[in-house]
């Protein structure tokens, strides 16, 4: 794929450079494009598509049912990768499952995670066709099935109710059904949703979706690999300038609010820290806050982290430096304070050297730190062995099923959905677009307690 500049295609035309299928609808993306496209649409329809991954990989983190997840996947598709063209719109698809190869390709981890939910995406996209495509997109799989003879058919017709009875379908069975190596449907065998006889699982047309996902996912899984060694020997250097720092950045990236500057009505003194800390921080703030308190000292690591998101809260320059030197002044002095630490603090300001105004640390950014020894920055509930965070969490007046739901979500390396379940359990709501930003966390905080403050003073007063 040539990124060079704009260049309209119609839709057909990218569906058959890709295996689009004849309806042109679901790409299988065999074969990349061969389509000029502008520096900043190959990064921002990437955006767009990792928008609905992530979507959907929190969907799966939080345990949403079948058809609840079909749901969410049209809502995403449907919010993030429609396109103001529509004859541009499967070409948008087409790019961004590229550029994201691109991106999640290099380590085993990302090529994993990618896979899989790429293949949830392809998934319920698939079952939202007609059957018509689904028989089209199963003939460019070029998937060696065919339809069950009528005369095989009726030896096994009665096995076949009892399945469809026992899964809750109606027990007069299709008259389609396909004969395929059981290993080829794993999904269906375990979840016993199809007859097994001498080693062949018989799939309903209904179900055809497992077969089409098999090998969608056996195609990707190669390609990944491929594009891997592809960008190590050659891409990687070649576009060093200009396409690579976006690819290694895109993994990472955090697309909500940057919270460099605090709501207009947002401001706290330092007097008001530790109440805040108490009802509104995240652990991971709280933390911080605690060994600060404990220490008089934090590393660079945590100053910065702690440091951004009090000025994101609302902590003015002046106000910072004061409850910054409060602390240090115990320990190092307050000369030396002055001398080592408050440019720094001015720095993050935006106040010396560049000037540059930082932003606070997204969740992301915080869960990909390595805390070394003495550092107390990063994420609790990666960088925490279980018995501390437990006993962290019960500080919180986390406890019962919701700390043993949280301590689920950590062993799974779910860390921002454990926030998110801290959150609710420490407030008694829901957040469904779950917690992306510690920042984010102190807002939605204090949005529910002013609530609720607000509920009891029109009690009172009635």
């Amino acid at each position: 794929m040539e990124i060079v500049r704009s260049q309209r295609q119609l839709a057909a035309e990218a569906a058959a450079a890709t295996g689009g299928g004849g309806a042109g609808a679901l790409p299988t993306y065999r074969v990349a494009p061969q389509l000029e496209v502008r520096l900043e649409e190959f990064e921002l329809f990437a955006i767009d598509r990792l928008r609905v991954l992530k979507g959907i990989s929190d969907g799966l983190s939080r345990g949403k049912r079948p058809e609840e997840m079909e749901k969410l996947v049209s809502e995403l598709w449907k919010a993030h990768m429609r396109h103001q063209d529509p004859a541009e719109t499967l070409n948008k698809d087409i790019i961004s499952h590229f550029v994201l190869r691109l991106v999640y390709c290099r380590t085993e981890e990302l090529r994993k995670w990618f896979l899989s939910m790429e293949m949830t995406l392809f998934r319920y996209r698939f079952r939202l066709e007609s059957p018509e495509s689904q028989r089209l997109l199963m003939s460019e799989f070029q998937l060696p099935y065919k339809a069950l003879p009528h005369s095989e058919f009726e030896a096994v017709k009665d096995k076949l109710s009892q399945v469809a009875r026992s899964i809750g379908q109606s027990a007069s069975v299709e008259s389609v059904f396909f004969k395929v190596p059981f290993e080829e449907v794993p999904d269906l065998v375990a979840s016993r949703r199809v007859f097994l006889s001498k080693g062949y699982a018989y799939v309903a047309m209904s179900q055809v979706v497992s077969l089409v996902v098999t090998q969608f996912r056996s195609n990707i899984s190669k390609a990944l690999v491929l594009t891997n060694r592809k960008w190590t020997s050659t891409i990687k250097e070649q576009e060093k300038d200009r396409l690579t720092p976006i690819v290694e950045a895109l993994s990472n990236a955090y697309f909500g609010p940057d919270y460099s500057q605090p709501n207009d009505a947002a401001e706290i003194s330092p007097k008001d820290i530790d109440q805040l800390a108490r009802t509104s921080f995240p652990l991971c703030m709280r933390h911080m806050l605690e060994k600060l308190r404990e220490n008089h000292h934090l590393k660079n690591g945590g100053r910065m982290q702690f440091g951004l998101f009090l000025k994101g809260a609302g902590l003015k320059l002046e106000d910072a430096l004061t409850f910054w030197r409060a602390e240090f002044s115990q320990k190092v002095g307050s000369e030396r304070f002055d001398k080592e630490y408050a440019y720094s603090i001015r720095h993050n300001y935006g106040k010396e050297g560049k000037r540059t105004d930082y932003t606070p640390y997204s969740c992301q950014k915080i869960i990909s730190a390595t805390p070394g020894v003495g550092d107390y920055h990063g994420c609790p509930y990666r960088h925490f062995g279980e018995e501390n965070l437990r006993a962290a969490l019960n500080n919180m007046g986390v406890s019962g099923n919701a700390l043993e739901g949280i301590l689920d979500k950590v062993k799974n390396r779910h860390y921002q959905l454990a926030c998110t379940l801290t959150f609710e359990a420490t407030h008694n709501v829901s957040c469904d677009t779950g917690i992306n930003h510690p920042n984010q966390y102190f807002s939605e905080s204090q949005k529910v307690l002013q609530a609720k403050n607000q509920t009891v003073q029109n009690q009172s007063s009635t």
